[in-house]
């Protein structure tokens, strides 16, 4: 993977940017021989009409449905509209996924691929949000991680997995801070992570998943 994915960019350039990877994303599935072979890879199920194949798939705990050959991606049963980060996320992982079993080994984002010289840029955008806003109170954690499907793990002072796709289960762990330490947090991934996204897609999701979470906290305590 190219360095220059991860540079950041202006805020003024973040849309184009996106509408950029989503019409890109489209093309790949587009082009895609097997759609059926693809959904085996990927844990998704699909539907075929006269006019249009239906892929639905699990994404953070809610269906979602790219109807083909248009290429629109909706939440089933909902009018929500779905946000462009999910939609590359959704596309990049569908595409992407080789379909490889998962091994119940964990692995560090700096043991993914190129993933200790942009471990900074990571733990900015994904852990840091856990951290600000879950670090004391790090068993709110349990409660908000629910919404999206998760359940609590052994690791850390407090450690919840939800799975993100089928086949990508992500790991958050917390351990308390108090007077004497800071808090300090870890996000971990089944060694299979780099056969279902890119590394670059890795952070985007799990900084997704890190405000999903930080929202619920707050609806909670309204």
């Amino acid at each position: 993977m190219e360095s220059r994915y991860f540079s950041l960019p202006n805020q003024r350039n973040y849309e184009y940017g996106h509408e950029l990877a989503y019409k890109l994303a489209c093309e790949q599935l587009a082009q895609l021989d097997n759609i059926e072979q693809q959904c085996l890879r990927s844990g998704a199920r699909y539907q075929v009409t006269d006019s249009q194949t239906i892929i639905i798939l699990e994404y953070l705990n809610q269906s979602y449905q790219i109807v083909c050959p248009d290429i629109d991606i909706s939440l089933i049963d909902s009018e929500e509209e779905v946000p462009i980060r999910d939609k590359i996320l959704i596309l990049h992982h569908f595409t992407q996924a080789k379909g490889t079993p998962i091994t119940n080994k964990i692995t560090a984002f700096r043991e993914l691929p190129e993933g200790a010289n942009y471990f900074s840029t990571f733990s900015k955008r994904a852990i840091k949000p856990l951290l600000d806003h879950f670090g004391r109170e790090p068993e709110r954690l349990i409660d908000a991680a629910e919404k999206l499907g998760g359940h609590k793990m052994d690791y850390g002072d407090v450690a919840v997995t939800i799975n993100a796709f089928s086949y990508v289960p992500i790991t958050l762990v917390l351990w308390q801070g108090n007077g004497e330490f800071v808090p300090e947090g870890s996000i971990l991934f089944d060694s299979t992570i780099s056969d279902y996204l890119s590394t670059y897609d890795i952070t985007m999701l799990c900084e997704t998943i890190s405000w999903k979470l930080v929202k619920y906290l707050k609806e909670s305590q309204r």
